[in-house]
């Protein structure tokens, strides 16, 4: 091929070097009200009255809007498809508060440092109610987080369960009771935040035509704007939403967050207006990843092959249910799907708790449920006294397999039928065994203060929600044979646009810079579902796919036509006779404007997808560790994947480079704490740790090619697939270095010592 699985500089590359203007924030706009959020100081309360006259009284200030300036109306913040499998649990400015953060009032004023200021002089009398902070007490508690009967949606409001489901294949009990061997054990993972570099942030304003417009870092601005109409009760066609370049989104843009409020005030007012989150802000008062507590029972035949897997799933989503159903039922879809077992079983509770919401974060519930699969599975290759390896060969979904979880168990809603239709996985998991030097490290004596180990964990995501994901496209051409590139599909910092030119380029056979990429503007670019669920290279280029090849049979069509030939064809932005004849797309796209045919060469496709192929990863970890200290150092992480055939490399290897970290942050560094009050502790980088330059390891990625007959080109997805395995993998490498076994993320030293000394 021409340009796919090549190299290609990003279409947005030379922008973002020089420091031009393409985030949200890059734009000047006259007489802009900035607005800043009252957020409660209490877990839960009820609010029985708001005085924000000083706060009006002051000059500069031009509005307050509290919940008595909203009607009672209850929807959902999560960007999915419609109709949302979320409850519709939340309004845009409430009377009760759900945990500390929660959104009281808002201030718009002509300068940040006015609106904070502002902030102070409202007056709010909160009546505290009791909170609740443990999923499983939520359960059980008599204190009632959601009992509005405004809301919808809810599974058992009574008992704080946002969502529930349990599903079986086969018959579970029956199989355990007769396997050979059997094996439990429950894992947990934290709050943790996504921690884009830029925050969240949107401007609204009125446009001359008296339509409003929200300019919004968001990976869903065609899910913005049908919900902001809905919450503001202003017709679709009244509003337009414009997505620049994003600095960052992992899941945590996702949110309709803010947008309302802004679009609200210029309402209200008239005025433009602006909300910026700060860092603290994103820390209690934006999305994070929902923690999990994962309790797994699986059975295994004699010769070692999987009988039956349980499943018990226990989330906690925070004050309000934004994703909370989806997110778990991934937890189990994708994790359910990497093996072969006749018999599979899983309940899940998504529960209420008085914390920060909980959303989608890279992964959407998949890490937590393969953290749990990917550890039991080495505990039991241990104790079975097996290659770790091994076990996972012999169990592993192979070419040619259904996917029965897949048919009863979709996002939120019921799913659809899954084959297998290509896999790596065996090269990927032989690839990385050479390359980590597994056999050598594994087997090395353990002594000494400064202990070496091994781990491995393999995984698989999707590529996209079968059925409801949806990409469209608009090409068409210009005189000098380039070509303008309309899509849907939100690039979030990715480089989806450059993967999208690529396959145009690829399809037409021009260079890739012949493709002027548009993306996510809700008045210029056909629909997008958005950027998330892996979906943007498999159905947003499925629809490039198809839009390229109808205007390359245009142009054949053509060309044909002012050639006078009956046969012809394309190569390198020509129409070739058969007998030689041949004429430039220049010149077929100039004579077809303005002397001949007079028509526009163009095309519109849409693609949606029934199957959602699993790209599969193995990952291996080398860590050390301090036993006197419980230090744990990753000196080494081999990440190696099948993505299908790869649009371009170097972004493909730029996602895997970027997921390892925000993995290997959870599995040692990353945790909001909150004290006894509900109120988060660890709100900046000082307090709360990423990853950083100085922190990482030795990294090492590969992709291993195969061919997906449903993908464009090949592909399957490569963004969220890497995130999956580096935690597991760690703390399997850590039983490998010095044999303790931990299964709750963070692995601290304080609990890393607290198990050594147990050996003693």
């Amino acid at each position: 091929m021409r340009v796919i699985g090549k190299k290609t500089v990003r279409v947005d590359g030379r922008a973002l070097v020089k420091g031009k203007p393409v985030f949200a924030d890059d734009i000047e706009i006259q007489n802009l009200l900035h607005l800043k959020i009252l957020h409660s100081p209490h877990a839960h309360a009820r609010i029985r009255s708001i005085d924000a006259s000083e706060a009006l009284a002051m000059e500069g200030v031009v509005a307050v809007l509290t919940h008595e300036d909203f009607a009672p109306h209850y929807f959902t913040t999560a960007g999915q498809g419609y109709p949302e499998p979320s409850p519709r649990d939340m309004r845009v400015l409430d009377s009760v508060v759900r945990f500390v953060g929660d959104r009281v009032a808002v201030v718009a004023a002509e300068s940040p440092e006015l609106a904070a200021e502002a902030l102070a002089k409202i007056r709010v009398d909160y009546e505290p109610l009791p909170a609740i902070f443990d999923s499983r007490e939520s359960m059980k508690s008599s204190i009632v987080i959601h009992p509005e009967p405004g809301a919808t949606g809810i599974y058992d409001a009574e008992r704080n369960i946002a969502a529930h489901f349990d599903v079986e294949i086969g018959n579970v009990d029956k199989a355990l009771e007769e396997s050979e061997h059997l094996y439990e054990g429950t894992y947990s993972t934290p709050y943790v935040q996504q921690a884009s570099i830029e925050p969240h942030i949107s401007l609204s304003w009125w446009d001359e035509n008296d339509r409003l417009v929200i300019r919004t870092s968001t990976q869903v601005p065609f899910h913005v704007r049908r919900i902001v109409a809905e919450m503001l009760d202003l017709p679709i066609g009244k509003i337009r939403v414009i997505k620049p370049r994003l600095g960052g989104g992992f899941g945590g843009k996702q949110e309709i967050l803010n947008e309302e409020l802004c679009a609200a005030v210029t309402l209200k007012t008239g005025f433009p207006a602006r909300l910026e989150y700060t860092r603290e802000e994103e820390f209690y008062a934006a999305r994070t990843r929902h923690p999990q507590t994962v309790k797994l029972r699986i059975g295994l035949n004699q010769d070692l092959t999987i009988n039956a897997i349980d499943m018990d799933i226990l989330e906690n989503t925070g004050a309000y249910g934004a994703h909370a159903l989806t997110v778990m039922s991934v937890t189990a879809q994708k994790t359910l799907s990497l093996y072969r077992a006749p018999n599979v079983r899983v309940n899940a509770n998504a529960v209420y708790t008085n914390l920060p919401i909980a959303g989608a974060y890279r992964g959407y519930g998949a890490p937590q449920g393969f953290f749990a699969l990917e550890v039991l599975m080495d505990e039991i290759a241990h104790d079975l006294g097996v290659d770790p390896i091994d076990l996972r060969h012999k169990n592993y979904v192979r070419v040619g397999d259904e996917i029965p979880i897949a048919r009863v168990l979709g996002e939120g809603r019921e799913g659809f039928p899954m084959k297998i239709l290509s896999s790596g996985l065996e090269e990927c998991l032989e690839e990385g065994k050479k390359l980590i030097g597994w056999e050598k490290i594994r087997s090395k004596p353990k002594s000494g203060i400064i202990r070496r180990g091994v781990g491995v964990a393999i995984a698989a995501q999707g590529s996209g929600i079968p059925g409801i994901d949806m990409g469209s496209v608009f090409l068409k051409m210009n005189e000098d044979a380039s070509f303008n590139m309309l899509v849907g599909a939100t690039d979030l910092g990715t480089g989806s646009d450059t993967a999208l030119a690529q396959i145009a380029a690829e399809v037409l056979e021009v260079p890739v810079e012949k493709i002027l990429v548009y993306s996510s503007d809700t008045d210029l670019t056909p629909f997008d579902t958005g950027a998330y669920a892996s979906s943007t290279t498999y159905v947003s280029g499925g629809a490039v796919k198809k839009a390229a090849e109808k205007v390359k049979a245009q142009l054949l069509e053509l060309g044909k036509k002012l050639l006078d030939v009956k046969a012809a064809t394309i190569k390198e932005g020509y129409v070739i006779g058969d007998s030689g004849e041949k004429i430039t797309y220049r010149e077929i796209c100039t004579k077809t404007f303005y002397t001949d045919e007079q028509t526009q060469i163009m095309a519109t496709a849409s693609h949606v997808s029934y199957d959602s192929p699993p790209p599969f990863n193995a990952t291996f970890a080398e860590v050390a560790v301090d036993i006197e200290t419980g230090i744990v150092t990753v000196n080494r992480i081999v990440s190696v994947t099948d993505a299908g055939q790869v649009i371009n490399p170097q972004m493909a290897e730029g996602q895997a480079e970027g997921a390892i970290p925000q993995s290997l942050g959870m599995a040692l560094s990353e945790y909001m704490i909150f004290d006894e009050k509900g109120v988060p502790l660890n709100r900046d980088f000082f307090q709360y740790h990423i990853y950083t330059a100085i922190d990482m390891p030795e990294i090492v990625t590969k992709f291993i090619s195969t061919n997906e007959p449903t993908g464009p080109f090949g592909a399957k997805a490569a963004a969220e697939i890497p995130v999956n395995g580096p935690a597991p993998a760690v703390v399997n490498a850590i039983y490998n270095a010095c044999g303790v076994r931990m299964r709750k993320l963070p692995v601290t030293p304080e609990e890393l010592l607290e198990e050594l000394s147990k050996q003693k």
